[in-house]
């Protein structure tokens, strides 16, 4: 069984990481639908053919991973000198060379597992960074028995709430291997495209506490499940799904999975509920009728995140408000596979979440907690003299300028946010330029703001042009061809110039008529700025008429050497 070209990179990418002589665990960061399974399948494959005697423990956290990943091997090796521990599956094998196991098996059989030299960990993220848990506890016993074992984890969201990055101290895995990313996948029809609709019914976490950074599960679940909303929802769910087959339901308890199924089954709709505490036989049978198209929507709390692949779930109704960025991706991923017949897959954002994390394609890892920098202050910048006051201000103390009243409208959610691969195009009525300094850096940056009409937001680009390396290139080479753009001459700065000059003289240039952009997680990325010749023409006519004169080359430290940017 041949592998797809980014698998086999993958594959290729963490043998040459070992090969480049590095220490510790690195983890392979692919897009669910994308196919870790196979990667799992070639990594077993690879390591008990190239070196005859390795042992290989492929782990993950629920018996249907153990059940695919198993699967897929034999696919592509079938005689493969494997067996599977899973208790929920009634097998017990422990003495081939390649063992597939839920961690909850084996973590009181080290003994009996003896020598390993790989393991294999699927859904990595479920990892806990300090030194307890089931999987840690595995590891140490297993480490007492050989310490040169290694540790592969696969997962698609490299990171936990609270916690960070999976790579952040203290931690198992010390790199990411990222072969391929969910634009590409989806560009090159591998994966199905999402595509996120705005709902009337919004659920309120109006003083919903947090514990661990996440909403407290009774709390939250006795402010979401409303007999109004759950009808309402219903409703909108059935009008948006009129042309879809396959429905799956993320609610916030069990309960409340249940109350959703009863609605739609009241008005028409062939539904039923997976909790986890169902027994095998149950659970299948109701597995078993929703891929058949038997029932069309399925509702579930907290059982079908990972490990369930249905390829023609062609509407995603989130239900379920989330802080947990890794929670949110692994929802969204349901629909991410390709079905015959399906075109996307509809995510219909009840609680919020697409709005809170982005796009899937820029979605932002967690800090740690205690770590990273303090919160926003509630404060906005005065667009006429750049003043930062309260957000409160009705009026700027420094200049006088008065601020629009805010305006009373549901956030905005376009059709194609979720996947975050289609930029938006806004009128440019003004821009702004001012120095900023990082907080965690202290490194100068140039903010330029650009304004557009009322309902508009505010797009912040950041040009970090006094950075070293790429970052710092890449910043410069934008901001020689925004002063281009615009008819700015750079060589008007001399070696006594700073930030400030520059973003001085660059507010009063003549701003792009128009702009893309794209959200990327909490920031703004520019695709493109489009100048009206004409408008950039008298503009530039008025400044000569005003005999401005330049100071020679560019010998500003944070300037110098700006390259041009090529077309």
């Amino acid at each position: 069984m041949q592998l797809r070209e980014y698998q086999q990179k993958a594959v290729d990418d963490l043998w040459q990481w070992f090969k480049d002589g590095n220490e510790g665990n690195p983890c392979i960061v692919m897009p669910t639908g994308s196919g870790k399974s196979h990667v799992v399948a070639k990594l077993c494959q690879d390591a008990v053919g190239a070196w005859p005697g390795t042992r290989v423990l492929m782990i993950t956290h629920n018996k249907e991973l153990v059940e695919q990943n198993f699967a897929k091997l034999l696919d592509h090796w079938p005689n493969a000198p494997c067996g599977i521990c899973c208790a929920s599956m009634g097998k017990q094998d422990l003495g081939e060379p390649i063992t597939f196991a839920t961690v909850g098996s084996v973590v009181r059989k080290v003994s009996r597992l003896g020598h390993q030299d790989l393991v294999i960990v699927d859904e990595a993220h479920g990892i806990n960074h300090k030194a307890e848990g089931s999987y840690r506890k595995l590891f140490d016993e297993m480490r007492e028995i050989n310490p040169s074992m290694r540790i592969i984890g696969l997962t698609a969201t490299p990171y936990r709430l609270g916690h960070g990055l999976i790579t952040d101290e203290p931690a198992i895995f010390q790199s990411l291997i990222e072969p391929v990313t969910i634009k590409w996948l989806v560009d090159s029809g591998y994966l199905s495209p999402l595509k996120s609709k705005m709902t009337n019914t919004r659920l309120s976490t109006s003083g919903v506490g947090r514990r661990g950074g996440e909403y407290i599960p009774k709390e939250l679940a006795e402010a979401v499940d409303k007999d109004d909303d759950n009808e309402a929802i219903a409703n909108e769910i059935i009008s948006h799904g009129a042309s879809c087959r396959s429905w799956l339901l993320f609610c916030v308890s069990v309960d409340h999975a249940y109350h959703m199924a009863e609605q739609l089954i009241a008005k028409g709709i062939a539904s039923n509920t997976i909790t986890g505490e169902m027994n095998k036989s149950d659970r299948e049978r109701i597995l078993g009728d929703f891929k058949s198209g038997r029932i069309q929507a399925l509702t579930n709390c907290q059982v079908l995140t990972t490990g369930f692949d249905h390829p023609g779930i062609d509407l995603i109704a989130m239900l379920r408000p989330t802080e947990s960025p890794g929670l949110y991706v692994q929802m969204a991923g349901r629909g991410l596979r390709v079905s015959i017949g399906k075109q996307n897959c509809k995510v219909l954002d009840f609680a919020g979440v697409v709005s809170r994390h982005g796009p899937i394609t820029g979605v932002q890892p967690p800090r740690r907690k205690g770590d990273g920098e303090p919160e926003d202050a509630p404060v906005k910048e005065c667009p006429e003299c750049s003043e930062i006051v309260h957000a409160s201000s009705i009026e700027c103390p420094e200049c006088g300028y008065v601020f629009p009243p805010p305006e009373k409208e549901k956030p905005r959610l376009r059709d194609d946010d979720i996947m975050g691969l289609e930029s938006i195009r806004m009128e440019v009525t003004g821009w702004r330029w001012t120095k900023k300094v990082s907080n965690r850096t202290g490194i100068e940056m140039i903010l330029c703001s650009y304004y557009g009409a009322l309902s508009d937001p505010t797009i912040k680009e950041y040009l970090t042009v006094a950075h070293d390396g790429f970052a710092g290139l890449k910043a410069r080479r934008t901001l020689r061809t925004i002063a281009e753009k615009c008819g700015s001459d750079m060589s008007q700065f001399d070696g006594d110039s700073t930030l400030s000059d520059l973003a001085s003289v660059m507010s009063k240039e003549t701003p792009p008529a128009e702009i893309e952009y794209r959200k990327d997680g909490n920031f703004y990325r520019i695709i493109d700025r489009v100048w009206n010749d004409d408008e950039r023409r008298v503009h530039s006519e008025d400044r000569r008429s005003q005999d401005v004169r330049y100071a020679g080359p560019i010998n500003t430290p944070v300037l110098r050497d700006m390259p041009v940017a090529q077309p």
